[in-house]
């Protein structure tokens, strides 16, 4: 028989019905520091257990600089243990993504996790300049592409040599409104559907979440897709620190917050009791029928051989009673399935119905209600305002001239209407006139980021756009069809240009989506 540690991470999820990962978190300095080398330690105990298929590490987590994951994951390759490398969009910009990407195929990276990434914090000097020129679903775009053959060349076209990444998405459904929940399911189908080969969601404590994404893979026909369970072992530090909302995108509910606090109080700090909320995780996971489970918050090969012991002592049916008890939900959560009252599930045949119509305030709807009349009037093919538009900008005469003429007037209206950034390449019509470039931190086109609370942006004190966009989106009975589009990803070579001109040209990405159709 071939040594199991010489098989690929994908060959591993056909041969075994779950699959375990431990998460490394970088750190600063070099690799020599105490800090660094506790973590290679604790990696190096990690590739010795049979029952742990692969090390994941980190990408700058929290937002703060660190040492490349690729330097810490040659440690622990090495060793024979597969890893997979977070590779996030807020640093670096498409062409540096693309490079790094080439650098990791080469050096025997071929597990990729695609992460849009956490907002840059404050560290040297200040806070540092976020790029975010790709988001997780580009990203995606862009390695299943280079898994085909990335095509370049401007003469000539030539296919590069094809990479084996088997990549992977993050996903947030630990949200408490409806205008948050359904584009993270939207955005997550079409990271599935641009090449995501497994998804890991983000932490969470409620068991009816855990069936909630189980139930739209399967009713989605996604059962190709690897689902990962996300499970961390709490300490009464990271217990505050989530209660708090500290970390984007995780909830910890006040009736589990004062648990913890109630059992951090006990001779071993609460230790025994957070050890077997992980191994009670893990336990619904498995009966849950994931193909694996993903465990954050670890530090020391003890604790992790005591999760994985307690689990194996529990009964095959014994997940069903954690699952009525682990279901930590926030107030007047909304779930896409009814509740089982008796189980404290979810009803898998039974959607849950949408809640009401949003109520837009009368600017909000004014301006949307403009934006689809000059829309339809100038945007639509073959009506007279396309077909006027397009004539003068296809002018071979006038080309310099009349887009300059046509972009003035548009950036006077615009810039009122949207705050306009002048990109060039406008995405407006596919976000339901809300625009990404100014009024979201991370410019996102393909759907929100993981990092909302309630609704709110992690980054600024406003409503998600996306949350927005739904609403506007619902409003015209059109919520099932705002990420169709995806991948969007804007050319940065049109900024300061005409966006209506661009338009009518067909260069921008709006004409070309449009063109496909």
């Amino acid at each position: 028989m071939p040594d199991p540690r010489t098989r690929s991470l994908k060959q591993r999820f056909k041969e075994k019905d779950f699959l375990l990962g431990v998460e490394l978190t970088s750190s600063r300095g070099i690799i020599s520091g105490n800090k660094l080398q506790k973590t290679i330690q604790f990696g190096n105990d990690l590739s010795q257990i049979e029952d742990i298929d692969w090390i994941s590490v980190t990408d700058n987590a929290g937002g703060h600089p660190t040492l490349r994951p690729a330097t810490l994951g040659r440690k622990f390759i090495e060793k024979g243990k597969e890893v997979i490398i977070h590779l996030t969009c807020k640093d670096m910009n498409r062409n540096a993504l693309e490079s790094n990407a080439w650098t990791l195929a080469s050096e025997g990276f071929n597990n990729i996790l695609a992460l849009t990434g956490d907002y840059p914090q404050t560290d040297y000097l200040g806070g540092a300049k976020p790029v975010f020129d790709l988001d997780a679903v580009s990203l995606v775009k862009l390695l299943f592409t280079m898994n085909q053959g990335l095509e370049t060349g401007i003469k000539k076209k030539i296919s590069l040599t094809k990479t084996n990444f088997f990549i992977g998405a993050a996903f947030s459904n630990y949200k408490r409104h409806e205008n948050e929940l359904i584009p993270q399911y939207l955005k997550l189908a079409a990271k599935i559907k641009t090449g995501a080969e497994f998804i890991i969601p983000q932490v969470g404590f409620d068991s009816k979440k855990m069936q909630e994404l189980k139930y739209f893979i399967v009713d989605n026909g996604f059962d190709k897709t690897k689902l990962i369970g996300n499970i961390y072992l709490l300490s009464k530090f990271t217990s505050n620190l989530f209660h708090k909302n500290k970390i984007p995108g995780i909830v910890l509910n006040d009736n589990l917050h004062s648990k913890c606090m109630k059992a951090a109080q006990s001779p071993d700090k609460g230790k025994a009791f957070f050890i077997e909320l992980a191994a009670k995780m893990l336990s619904i996971i498995r009966g849950l029928g994931y193909n694996g489970a993903y465990f954050g918050g670890l530090h020391n090969i003890n604790d992790t051989i005591k999760i994985l012991e307690l689990e194996k002592s529990f009964g095959n049916d014994d997940w069903k009673e954690f699952a009525k008890e682990i279901g930590y939900s926030q107030k007047g959560e909304y779930f896409l399935y009814q509740k089982n009252q008796e189980t404290g599930l979810l009803l898998k045949d039974k959607p849950n119905e949408s809640r009401n119509k949003p109520k837009l305030s009368f600017k909000n709807k004014t301006n949307y209600k403009l934006s689809k009349i000059v829309h339809n009037l100038l945007f639509v093919p073959n009506s007279m305002g396309y077909k006027a538009g397009k004539s003068l900008s296809d002018l071979e005469k006038y080309q310099k001239h009349i887009p300059g003429f046509i972009h003035s007037i548009e950036k006077i209206g615009k810039e009122y209407m949207y705050d306009c950034q002048d990109c060039g390449d406008c995405a407006l019509p596919f976000t339901e006139y809300i625009c990404p470039e100014s009024q979201c931190p991370k410019a996102q086109r393909n759907g929100p980021c993981g990092g909302t609370y309630n609704s709110i942006c992690e980054v600024k004190d406003q409503d998600c756009i996306w949350a927005r966009i739904y609403d506007r989106a619902k409003y015209s009975k059109a919520n099932k069809n705002i990420l169709e589009h995806s991948p969007a990803i804007k050319d940065n070579s049109l900024k300061g240009t005409s966006a209506w001109a661009n338009f009518w040209r067909g260069v921008d990405f709006s004409s070309k989506l449009i063109n496909k159709k």
